[in-house]
């Protein structure tokens, strides 16, 4: 698979101030990748250079191997789709979508043939004659994106479209995405800063922190294998349990680790040149891998403090015996009480090391 677009060094400064650290991102042709992070990581920043409407202070942009670096965002070949929909309010839906293919000089025919391909592709065809305030959030929405999708941009830029919306609208318009995406064939670069969106919908997540790129990878890489703390913390719901190993091994001889006031046992590759055991360490346990079992008959011990109902699961959360927290998803069909005392084992190759 080639690489449609890439950014070689790009970084962006505001006279002190760094936006973006130099950076190298390639995204493959017709690939989902998301820019996800907390504000001030330096995604929207590096989107906004993608797109033209910011000028980099260093590196380029390429877009099948052609420098565009200094092109100007009409000339990219570039779709980009907005939070605020900036629809036209004294256009009909039809005439909204259809500015752009004007503007770009289309034909009368081309122009009629595009807007109805892209109305259908959103399932808008039917509200084609009304104005944007007859429509809901939702299907402003899907407007915006008929109105990018219509002249077929092989790169579509979105800048967290969806945040706008409440979350039942938001989850649905996630799959109408998904649905979109594998009918256009286009690269979709994606900025959000909403773990569970980008787990939905990527192909690979590029996560930013501190304006530089933190661990790019497939969602169930950066889920089940972060590369760092910040990556394990920001990623899905985390157990970060701090500890030392152990001078001894496990009986079959696997690291052990001491934390959460047990001794808890390590994958046997979970060792690397890098580990020494003087130092201290951070496991991922995620919520879902623990098992509740009877006290002294797990990894680690604790006292049940709360217990949350989710519909799907339930969460639990224990006070470990050294004071830490630690919190498990279990099953609807368990019924843990506020103050029993429990013990917790799980497989240690469903954990993570975090070397220091």
């Amino acid at each position: 698979m080639s690489s449609k677009l890439e950014a070689i060094g790009i970084a962006k400064r505001y006279g002190e101030s760094v936006a973006l650290e130099p950076t190298d991102l390639a995204v493959q042709a017709g690939e989902f990748l998301t820019l996800l992070g907390p504000s001030g990581s330096g995604k929207t920043t590096l989107l906004q250079m993608i797109s033209g409407l910011v000028t980099p202070s260093a590196g380029r942009i390429e877009i099948d191997g052609r420098d565009v670096t200094h092109v100007e965002p009409g000339k990219r070949g570039i779709g980009m789709v907005f939070q605020s929909y900036a629809l036209f309010p004294h256009m009909s839906v039809w005439d909204n979508v259809a500015y752009g293919l004007r503007m770009r000089r289309k034909s009368r025919e081309e122009v009629r043939a595009a807007v109805d391909d892209a109305l259908s592709m959103v399932r808008m065809t039917e509200y084609a004659r009304r104005f944007p305030k007859e429509l809901s959030g939702g299907q402003q929405q899907r407007i915006a994106l008929a109105r990018c999708f219509a002249y077929r941009p092989s790169v579509i830029l979105l800048d967290e479209p969806l945040g706008a919306l409440d979350k039942k609208l938001r989850e649905h318009m996630q799959s109408e995405i998904r649905r979109l995406h594998k009918e256009l064939g286009a690269t979709f670069v994606y900025v959000t800063h909403d773990q569970d969106e980008a787990l939905t919908l990527s192909d690979r997540i590029c996560l930013m922190n501190q304006a530089r790129i933190e661990q790019v990878g497939t969602p169930a890489d950066l889920y089940d294998r972060p590369a760092t703390r910040f990556a394990a913390g920001f990623i899905g719901h985390s157990n970060l349990l701090e500890g030392a190993l152990d001078d001894t091994r496990g009986a079959s001889g696997e690291p052990i680790l001491l934390a959460a006031g047990g001794r808890i046992p390590l994958p046997v590759n979970a060792m690397g040149a890098s580990v020494t055991p003087a130092a201290r360490h951070t496991l991922l346990v995620r919520p879902e891998a623990p098992r509740i079992v009877e006290p002294q008959s797990g990894f680690v011990d604790g006292t049940i403090s709360d217990v949350v109902f989710f519909g799907s699961d339930t969460r639990v959360q224990l006070a470990m015996n050294d004071g830490s927290a630690l919190t498990v998803r279990c099953e609807r069909s368990l019924t843990p009480r506020i103050g029993d005392k429990v013990g917790l084992v799980w497989d240690p190759y469903r954990t993570t090391l975090l070397h220091a």
